[in-house]
């Protein structure tokens, strides 16, 4: 795989709707060094790709639904390359416009799924309610500190 290419995602996301647990959770690992490297940088394929975790999070077959909506909870804290732009000096402010549009897109594409991840809230597999819960609380978080 090369990282940061989006050539991979496909296959990766593939492998995660149809794999075990433990395959499927590997396979969101590779995925998310594409899509939230670290945990936290946002790149230009994330947006696209996160409708895809959250019909991963939402399908009954899948095993590592946890996993996607963890992913999907990472994605949506996002914030380094706005943090970075509101540091840089002015003159370098711009290098990072790109970039901080990711993260909203991304953010936005998450936000677009809160059906799914409320959905999932009384799973019964604790896992993946915890995950969910996560991410409900992240979304009100944002709304409260927006408001």
């Amino acid at each position: 795989m090369v990282r940061g290419s989006a050539r991979d995602i496909p296959a990766l996301l593939a492998k995660a709707a149809w794999a075990d647990r433990e395959t499927g959770s590997l396979a969101l690992d590779d995925l998310a060094d594409l899509v939230c490297e670290l945990g936290f940088v946002i790149s230009e394929a994330t947006a696209p790709t996160v409708p895809f975790l959250l019909e991963l999070a939402g399908a009954p077959h899948v095993a590592c639904k946890a996993d996607a909506l963890t992913l999907l909870l990472a994605i949506h804290s996002s914030r380094v390359w706005s943090q970075s732009a509101a540091a840089a000096l002015p003159r370098y402010a711009g290098n990072y416009a790109d970039k901080v549009q990711w993260e909203t897109d991304a953010r936005e594409a998450v936000l677009a799924g809160r059906q799914v991840v409320e959905g999932l809230i009384g799973s019964v597999d604790p896992d993946v309610a915890a995950a969910a819960g996560k991410l409900i609380d992240a979304f009100r978080a944002e709304a409260e500190a927006g408001s």
